[in-house]
């Protein structure tokens, strides 16, 4: 038996299976490509679900977590560390929001959100009823308050009851988004550019309409960048593009390039008039060695010139997209903002992905009839031809 195939065995007589992973053991990675235990390389267009934005094996980034680890890992909350302080400053000011609460996860920083912006309603009438609307075909995490803000049946009907007072709504429908609203209403929340329910952005006109109206009834606006923020879409911050600021704000993901970590960002407002000493808590947030990755991201990302580049292969990627949609009978449509990319198909998928990682390129999908390119932001013009050709291989092939 050979060892891939005994790991994968093994893997499945100790792990929950909770995973429908493909039957590759990953073993490390170097720029754009990633190498399985056999030494077979893959040109990845996933980078870990839009989180490596800096590729693999980066050595300043290394070495920035390497030196953190001789010096100290963890302490908790009841001290200050000195990467989580100059990580709340540099994040402050790519944002331009004022004040942050650093969690492990993205699910967390979403239930932060949620936090804060029912604590913000209660400080105004002393009552425990206020509503929140979210956005149908919506993503947001899979603990309990993510998951009752994540606008597809299918990911909660198994874990009811959800918690109460959640109203769902249309993206990019602003008639459907006031028919919700009530003087319960304390917050309306969805992702700038929507992800796993099918790489929607949120229109211009949509965002300003929504945040007019959350400042005429003193409504908080939350925009989760979990997936589209961090560059990816060609600002810091995909609502950056539009000149439209949340109340609160939450991102993970390439936040911390692989080190597990979130935040919950919020305006100076809100964070006077909502969470205080007690109300919310984590153990490992903001720890020494994930504000040591936020520090060196934040850091690369200026060195780099990274949305510089998410902004031309972008570009191109879009460019290649297209023609690809117009080439094929199969695909409907190409939707997306920057590296944030989906292709539309009239047929499942699952074949096509599958048959691309066997060619030696990674892809995923979002939802069973969309393609969705994630890549490193690193990718250049020469990394999209190479994974057009794979692409379009498999097309020939499956089609």
């Amino acid at each position: 038996m050979d060892s891939m195939k005994q790991y994968i065995e093994d893997a499945e007589k100790s792990l929950l299976h909770t995973y429908n992973r493909y039957q590759v053991v990953l073993d490390k990675g170097d720029g754009m490509y990633l190498y399985d235990i056999n030494g077979k390389k893959y040109l990845d267009f996933c980078a870990g679900i839009a989180v490596f934005a800096l590729g693999y094996n980066n050595k300043k980034y290394n070495d920035a977590l390497k030196n953190q680890i001789d010096k100290l890992i963890h302490t908790s909350n009841y001290y200050y560390n000195v990467p989580a302080i100059t990580a709340a400053q540099k994040l402050k000011k790519a944002s331009g929001m004022d004040r942050v609460f650093f969690t492990n996860s993205g699910a967390e920083a979403v239930e932060g959100a949620i936090k804060t912006a029912r604590k913000y309603g209660y400080l105004k009438d002393g009552k425990t009823d206020h509503e929140i609307i979210a956005m149908e075909h919506s993503f947001h995490g899979r603990t309990m308050g993510a998951l009752s803000v994540t606008g597809n049946p299918k990911y909660r009907e198994a874990f009811g009851p959800m918690i109460g007072n959640i109203r769902f709504a249309k993206m990019n429908d602003f008639e459907s988004v006031l028919s919700k609203v009530t003087d319960k209403t304390c917050a309306i929340l969805f992702e700038t550019v929507q992800g796993e329910g099918g790489i929607f952005p949120a229109e211009e006109g949509f965002l300003k309409q929504v945040k007019s109206l959350c400042q005429e009834k003193d409504i908080l606006l939350i925009l989760d960048e979990i997936q589209c923020g961090m560059g990816r879409c060609g600002s810091m911050f995909a609502w950056q593009r539009y000149g439209v600021k949340p109340d609160i704000m939450t991102s993970a993901k390439a936040l911390g390039c692989g080190v597990p970590v979130g935040a919950f960002l919020l305006t100076e407002k809100v964070g006077q008039n909502s969470l205080t000493s007690g109300d919310h808590g984590t153990t490992y947030g903001g720890n020494p060695l994930a504000a040591a990755a936020i520090n060196i991201v934040l850091d690369l990302f200026e060195e780099n010139h990274i949305i510089d580049n998410v902004k031309e292969a972008g570009a191109y990627l879009e460019g290649a997209l297209d023609m690809l949609t117009e080439e094929y009978d199969c695909i409907d449509t190409r939707r997306g903002m920057g590296l944030m990319q989906g292709l539309v198909f009239n047929m499942p998928v699952g074949d096509i992905i599958a048959s691309a990682l066997d060619k030696g390129l990674i892809l995923i999908n979002a939802g069973p009839d969309i393609i969705r390119f994630v890549p490193p932001l690193i990718v250049t013009k020469a990394h999209i031809d190479e994974m057009l050709s794979i692409l379009k291989t498999c097309l020939d092939e499956t089609v």
